[in-house]
């Protein structure tokens, strides 16, 4: 893919930041599932790490070897014509350079976007430090600009999904970090495990910039968060443990019933083979 192809992925997925609805993003870990979400008619694909991650046989948490991850974002990007934006969990090491890395590596593989997240994976210090925080995001910055391709980067705090700290502190933490973010050159900011309608409306209005919801089972809905201001919507890894649990119950049917129904929606064979041409 040329500079310029994904100069316009990469525009186009930032303008869809801005639109009066919501940027939907339903999370894919493989060719054949960012297929399916291209046919069902998304403007834009997104990876989930923990979902490649588990597809390769690893836990979620940088598990995964980093040229293993940028592997299959190369996949995924050379199969679809859409944008296509990378989870890349915490940047694959601990330095501004190694993030920095990562961008152009996110980039080089035909992706236009990117997550990073705070998390250390360390229960004594949940939290990468804040300016160093701030340090991975402008290295990337810096290094993104050598690239001609304006990488869309979307900046993660895990305070809320985490628990991170007094319950009455996390709001002005998680805002003092997504502040903080934005101002770095963050895109759009991300804050998992926030379910809270009237807070996530709040951190809408104080952050005065592009929001990233996580939805799972009890969220609100698309368009109550849409009412709240939220611009994008993304799944994480639940589509990819939503196809296990159907494997699962098929694999429980089969066994202790002897039937096969858990099958009677999948695509057909000749579908999924088209789909792969």
């Amino acid at each position: 893919m040329s500079n310029l192809d994904q100069k316009k992925k990469a525009e186009k997925f930032r303008a869809l930041h801005s639109k009066a609805d919501p940027l939907l993003l339903v999370n894919v870990w493989d060719v054949a599932s960012a297929r399916v979400v291209e046919q069902a008619g998304f403007p834009a694909i997104a990876t989930s790490s923990a979902g490649v991650a588990f597809a390769h046989g690893f836990p979620d948490g940088q598990k995964i070897r980093a040229d293993q991850m940028i592997a299959a974002i190369g996949r995924i990007a050379d199969s679809v014509d859409l944008p296509l934006t990378a989870d890349v969990e915490a940047g694959y090491g601990d330095k501004p350079e190694d993030a920095a890395r990562t961008a152009h590596q996110v980039i080089e593989a035909g992706a236009i976007g990117m997550n990073l997240e705070d998390a250390t994976a360390d229960a004594a210090a949940p939290l990468v430090e804040l300016p160093l925080q701030l340090e991975k995001i402008h290295a990337i910055r810096e290094n993104v600009g050598k690239s001609h391709v304006p990488l869309v980067l979307n900046a993660r705090t895990d305070v809320y999904l985490l628990q991170v700290g007094d319950p009455a502190k996390r709001y002005d933490e998680t805002v003092k970090r997504l502040h903080a973010f934005r101002d770095a050159g963050a895109d759009c900011v991300f804050v998992p495990g926030l379910r809270d309608a009237p807070t996530i409306g709040r951190l809408v209005a104080d952050l005065g910039c592009p929001v990233n919801i996580l939805a799972v089972p009890g969220s609100s809905s698309v368009a109550e968060l849409s009412a709240l201001g939220v611009k994008r919507i993304s799944l994480g890894s639940g589509p990819m443990r939503a196809t296990l649990g159907l494997l699962r119950r098929l694999a429980t049917e089969v066994k202790t019933r002897g039937t096969y129904g858990a099958m009677e929606d999948a695509p057909s064979y000749a579908e999924v083979n088209r789909l792969m041409s």
